[in-house]
This record gives C-alpha cells, sequence and structure tokens, in this order.
C-alpha cells in the first residue's frame, strides 16, 4: 500500500547521528499529530549528513536515504531546516547529475512537496567567515556547545562567557585579539563534559567536518547565484517557504534578557552571530511575488531589509516558492529549541535572541506545513 514518507533534512548543526543529539525531535512529534488531524498518517525520516560537505555530497546522502525505505508508489515530501531546504532543492532539480549510481530520476519524480525552513537560497554572509581558519574554529566550537546544550540542557557558564568575549561587536566584524586559542580552550572545555567514547566520536566527527567545507564557499550570495540559475523548480513538485526574522541585537534586548549570566552570555553569542549575518547584497535577492511581499508585511509590519536575519541566515535569502509561515523567531527557535521547560521533553533555548518565540508559535508554524504537505493542501491562509 502506497504510503506518505516525509524526510526531515537538517542544515548546519545537523548532528543527527549522535544517538541523543535531538535536532528534530519536537518537529517529528507535532507533524505526526498534525498531519494525522488531517487524515494522513506519515512515515517520518531522519536524514544523516556531514553538516558542511557540499550541496552535491549532501544530496545523495538524502536520495541514499530515500532509497534505503522508500517503495516506488510512495509518496515523498522533503523537508529542509538551514542548508537542509538547499539539499532538497538540488535534488528535485530537472535533470540534475548527482555523484551516485542511483537512479535519481525514479525518486525525484516522487517528491510531492518541498519544504524550506530559514534556507539561504541567496546565500548568507557568514558563509564565507566560516570558511577562514578563525570561523572554522568557531563554527566547530558553537557546533560542539550546540549538541552539549541540546543533550544536557545547559552549558559551561566559563566557556559561554569566553566564546562572547571574542565574538564581533558593532565595531569590528573580526574576532577579538587571541581568538583562535580561546575557541580550541572552549572546544576542550566542552569536550570534558562527554564520556571518553562520545567525545573521541566527536572528534572525529569534526575532524572530518572541517577537513570538508565544500558547503561553506557554496553558500556565499554571489555563488548562491550559480545555484539559483541551475536549479529550477521541477513540475509537479510544490515548494513552499518558511521564513524567519529575529530582533536586531539591542541595549534593551540585554535589560530583557535578565541579570543571570549564563543568558547574558547567550545574547552575547546571538548578537556576534547576528552581525556577522548582515550586508546581504542587494542586488543578488530577486524580486518578490506579490503572495510573498504580502505574506512578509503581514509578518513584520514592512519588507525585512538586507541586514535583517534569524541570527545566522537573512531573511530575504530564505523566499523561495509559497511563503507558508513567516514568523518572528532566531535559527533554532524553529524547530524546537527556544525556551520552555515545562513542556515534556523540554524545549531548550540556544539562540537567546529574545524573539519571543514559544510553544504556541512552534504549534501553528508546523500545523502550516501540515497543511501544505497532505493531500488537497495548499498555501495556508493569513492567521486572523
Amino acid at each position: 500500500m502506497p504510503r506518505t514518507r516525509v524526510f526531515l533534512v537538517p542544515g548546519f548543526f545537523g548532528f543527527t547521528h549522535f544517538g541523543d543529539f535531538r535536532y528534530w525531535m519536537h518537529v517529528r512529534d507535532h507533524l505526526l499529530v498534525a498531519m494525522a488531524a488531517r487524515r494522513t498518517r506519515p512515515e517520518i525520516h531522519h536524514v544523516p549528513t556531514l553538516p558542511t560537505a557540499s550541496l552535491a555530497r549532501r544530496a545523495v546522502v538524502l536520495l541514499e536515504t530515500i532509497a534505503d525505505v522508500a517503495d516506488e508508489d510512495d509518496s515523498l515530501i522533503l523537508i529542509g531546516h538551514s542548508t537542509g531546504g538547499l539539499d532538497a532543492r538540488l535534488l528535485t532539480t530537472p535533470g540534475v547529475r548527482l555523484p551516485t549510481e542511483l537512479p535519481v530520476e525514479r525518486w525525484a519524480s516522487r517528491v510531492r512537496s518541498v519544504v524550506s525552513v530559514s534556507t539561504p537560497h541567496f546565500g548568507a554572509p557568514t558563509a564565507a567567515f566560516f570558511t577562514g581558519l578563525q570561523g572554522q574554529k568557531l563554527l566547530r566550537t558553537i557546533s560542539a556547545l550546540t549538541v552539549e546544550l541540546i543533550r544536557f540542557g545547559t552549558v559551561p557558564l566559563p566557556a559561554l562567557v569566553a566564546l562572547a568575549g571574542v565574538l564581533p561587536s558593532r565595531e569590528s566584524l573580526g574576532l577579538g585579539r587571541g581568538a583562535a586559542g580561546v575557541l580550541d580552550q572552549v572546544y576542550q572545555l566542552v569536550l570534558k563534559d562527554f564520556q571518553p567514547d562520545r567525545r573521541r566520536e566527536i572528534e572525529t566527527y569534526f575532524r572530518e567536518a572541517t577537513g570538508d567545507q565544500t558547503l561553506l564557499l557554496q553558500l556565499t550570495p554571489e555563488a548562491m547565484l550559480l545555484f539559483e540559475a541551475l536549479a529550477p523548480p521541477r513540475e509537479g513538485t510544490r515548494y513552499g517557504s518558511v521564513i524567519t526574522r529575529s530582533p536586531d541585537p539591542s541595549l534593551r534586548g540585554v535589560f530583557r534578557t535578565g541579570a543571570r549570566p549564563l543568558e547574558q552570555a547567550k545574547y552575547a553569542l546571538y548578537r556576534g552571530l547576528h552581525l556577522l549575518a548582515r550586508g546581504t547584497p542587494e542586488d543578488v535577492l530577486p524580486p518578490l511575488a506579490l503572495q510573498q511581499r504580502e505574506a512578509l508585511v503581514r509578518a513584520y509590519g514592512g519588507l525585512p531589509s538586507p541586514n535583517d536575519s534569524d541570527g545566522m541566515v537573512p531573511t530575504r535569502s530564505q523566499v523561495w516558492g509559497a511563503v507558508l509561515h513567516a514568523c518572528k523567531a532566531d535559527h533554532l527557535d524553529v524547530i524546537g529549541h527556544f525556551h520552555d521547560p515545562e513542556h515534556h521533553p523540554s524545549h531548550t533555548d540556544w539562540l537567546r535572541s529574545g524573539s519571543g518565540f514559544d510553544r504556541s508559535a512552534f504549534e501553528r508554524l508546523w500545523d502550516d506545513v501540515a497543511i501544505f504537505v497532505t493531500p488537497g493542501g495548499g498555501v495556508p491562509p493569513p492567521a486572523s
């Protein structure tokens, strides 16, 4: 009997092969409920991938995951967060040639919907920064802290304070003096909290990821112009996007964060990342369709500027296909990593952006995605 299969494709922080790393857990749980309410009971699959491998290599991993579990009469739905949305787009590109012996067209033709969530369709300025030596160390350190926070619910305060101290400020977009040494120290401090076997696994994983930085080179705004030209939509596949924008860092944000040192350090981390995400060249952003423009204006009171982002990806860069949902959220809020310790399983905030994103906002977002991907669904109507 044909089935509906949903494939959840991770992005930069996609360390899904760590058994206790809960990248998509909250999304999966809610999608099952939301789609069942619309008389669809999907099989949901997590896609493993190396976060910084090339888009072609990542798309092959997605294809391999599909081929391992799907039957040829199944309906396939691809949902990608961050760069995972680009993997899904590349796989469904008509006539795409990927480095694999698998029959790409056989499976790509079964994809009914592609949903990209906070995806850099037109590039991200942070990508160029992360390709440098200091940028690589910063990405590795933030990634390790992310694994620790989501696994344990907290991170060592000294590590976070030290990291915040070398991140960019409004006066400079470079890292502070001695940043490379500080980042190495923070990384080692984080690893101490893991058991030896897991520590070696994490070290090996990040060493391999650092050795292949192809994706970061492909994600610059200039490089993504070529991707856009070569990756048109597939006829018969519906494409939708979820758009995120978080507040500009400010003195008011510092006060609203409160006096707890850990939360202040998280906010400093967010401020640094937000500054790195600024400055998308306007000439790489295409004109918006009427539906896209109206959705952004309705959500944000006006069109986002090239400097607006979710702390990682410029907001305007995320628009591709129909806008299914636009909200005030940071890059990790939308996959369930916001502050809600009372919910079971608990939500753990990482980017302390002050977005105000909460459980009800999370459910509205993924309800809209469920409407789009279930049979007979379309673009969700505007919220009243």
